[in-house]
């Protein structure tokens, strides 16, 4: 008998035997639910057989058959009734255990979001991706016929989205292309970095979406509740759903806030901060400005992460303006990464050492921050050193600037495009997934081994548009992607440590060195950064003017 746990109330099990019912009377529950119909297998008990052993032990009985491949909306608000009425915990049974998810599944549509329980689904062994629709709408088989279809659609209008389908209109002028995405507003994310500096204003790092959107690109503004790639199907919030000949998945990723016990209750006060937020980036500017002495803590989670250099930027940009006020002496700063190196290519390593020594950081490897008690100003963190067993360091604080961990998003997360780790499935130089051959991703929530970055994004656009436009013309993959990243590493205010690699950490500089060496910090940098690639992401990049993003060809060789 295989048991498992759906919710506190609920369990699922494959056919249960009368020999079965003294074992989950002692193991607690209270109530059985019989989904499978009698006679479907010559060795199957029937449910009064089951109900009478139940009735001896005990145990509430309630008989709900449902006939293989028919749930019926009637059954499913029978079983949530059921749920309400019969003493829990409750166990309900099938031949596999899979009817008796679905209908739990379509019973909590009403109270639960899609995603939730599909997850819950998911981590019991069951994958209710073939009902999404039906949870998308209260539960209920929809109805509505009247589904929009596109030549291609996108999923998120971020960096990646916007930049791909100006790219691909660029290719196909005539292409029919929904852009799918519920924000209004639309952030140049590498800038906040800046704005928790001193350098930007945060009004210069957002603009309406709707400006964004290319022309002759349709603009849907909906969230995605789940995909049918089967079906070649996008179901969206409130059960509407979209169809496509060929779907470019790029939402980016989930800052996991809640992941960290007390953060979002103390972010933006008691002194807690994060450039990875856009609201709390000026508060970070107003720390850095106000303090004068006490211990500044920068915390880095677990990888992958967007912008891997980006909690140690906000460290060295504002050691150099307490450096510049004089106070840097009276200030313990504190770096505390949960990896074990201060940046993943060690080509850069040496130049960024030089300035952990100059504002006299100290560097806590291995630290990773599980828990902040806001107003006592106190950061615990679970320490996970190689041959060492686990423990948990506690540190005060007067300011502190916070990385949260990252994951992908749940609605990709629990869908059939999904890696066992959550991210989309792709073929890391193609960028095509790995099973629905009409279908690729790009920006941060792919799982290529890449550094999550707009430059990263700004490289794989045309490459995507490249090999959609090529599948549209009956042709093979025509361009590949070799893992290039950037990192423009702000290590004090004037000058970059101006970090470009691909995949394996090979290095990829887009300057000759006497023009940008980016092994060393270099003002020519600070101003590509400052000057240049603003304007290059929102009047190139966003709309299809592919500036020194030329899409790389798949030689004769291969990949």
């Amino acid at each position: 008998m295989e048991i498992k746990k759906i919710t506190e109330g609920l369990s699922v099990s494959p056919q249960i035997t009368t020999a079965d019912l003294p074992a989950l009377k002692a193991a607690g529950f209270r109530a059985i639910i019989c989904n499978r119909p009698d006679a479907e297998a010559a060795d199957q008990p029937g449910h009064e057989e089951i109900r009478d052993a139940a009735a001896a032990e005990g145990l509430e009985f309630r008989f709900l058959p449902v006939t293989p491949g028919i749930v019926t909306d009637e059954t499913a608000a029978g079983f949530g009734a059921a749920l309400t009425e019969l003493p829990g915990p409750v166990l309900a049974y099938c031949r596999t255990g899979t009817r008796s998810t679905t209908l739990w599944s379509l019973s909590e549509a009403p109270r639960r979001p899609l995603p939730e329980i599909l997850a819950l689904a998911k981590l019991a062994g069951y994958d209710m991706n073939g009902v999404a629709r039906r949870i998308a709408n209260g539960g209920k088989t929809p109805t509505d016929t009247g589904d929009a279809k596109f030549d291609v659609v996108i999923v998120g209008a971020g960096a990646g989205g916007i930049s791909v389908a100006s790219s691909l209109k660029s290719r196909k002028p005539g292409l029919d292309i929904a852009l799918i995405d519920p924000a209004d507003i639309h952030y140049y994310q590498p800038g906040w970095t800046m704005v928790g500096g001193g350098v930007f204003e945060p009004e210069e790092t957002a603009k309406t979406m709707g400006s964004l959107i290319p022309k002759g690109v349709h603009w849907i503004k909906s969230a995605v509740a789940a995909f049918e790639p089967k079906d070649n199907a996008v179901v969206l919030d409130g059960c509407r759903v979209v169809k496509y000949d060929r779907l470019i998945v790029c939402p980016g990723l989930k800052l996991d806030w809640a992941a960290v016990e007390g953060l979002e209750e103390t972010l933006g006060r008691n002194g807690v901060t994060s450039n990875y937020r856009y609201d709390l980036a000026p508060y970070t500017w107003e720390l850095v400005k106000d303090l004068k002495e006490g211990r500044a803590i920068f915390t880095q989670p677990p990888m992958p992460i967007k912008c891997a250099g980006a909690p140690q930027k906000a460290m060295y940009l504002s050691g150099d303006a307490w450096t510049r006020r004089g106070v840097i002496k009276d200030i313990d700063i504190h770096f505390a990464n949960a990896g074990g190196v201060l940046f993943g290519v060690k080509d850069y390593v040496p130049a960024l050492e030089q300035y952990i020594e100059k504002y006299g950081a100290q560097l806590d490897f291995f630290h990773n921050l599980i828990a902040v008690d806001g107003p006592a100003k106190k950061a615990t963190f679970r320490v996970a050193k190689p041959d060492a067993e686990p423990t948990t360091v506690e540190m005060e604080f007067d300011m502190m600037h916070v990385c949260p961990p990252q994951v992908a998003p749940d609605f990709i997360r629990v869908s059939p495009l999904a890696d066992a780790a959550g991210w989309v499935d792709v073929d890391q130089a193609t960028l095509r997934h790995k099973t629905y051959d009409n279908i690729w991703s790009l920006g941060d929530v792919m799982n290529a081994p890449n550094a999550k970055t707009a430059a990263a994004a700004r490289i794989q656009a045309p490459v995507v548009a490249e090999n959609v436009a090529a599948d549209i013309d009956g042709k093979s993959p025509v361009a590949q992607y070799d893992g290039y990243g950037s990192c423009p590493l702000t290590v004090e205010r004037g000058k970059i440590v101006l970090a470009e690699f691909g995949y394996g950490g090979a290095l990829k500089p887009s300057f000759p060195k006497w023009v940008i060496d980016g092994t060393k910090p270099s003002r020519a940098a600070w101003l590509l950064k400052e000057k240049m690639l603003p304007p290059i992401y929102w009047k190139a990049m966003l709309r299809g003017k592919e500036w020194m993003a030329r899409p790389e060809k798949i030689t004769a060789s291969g990949q």
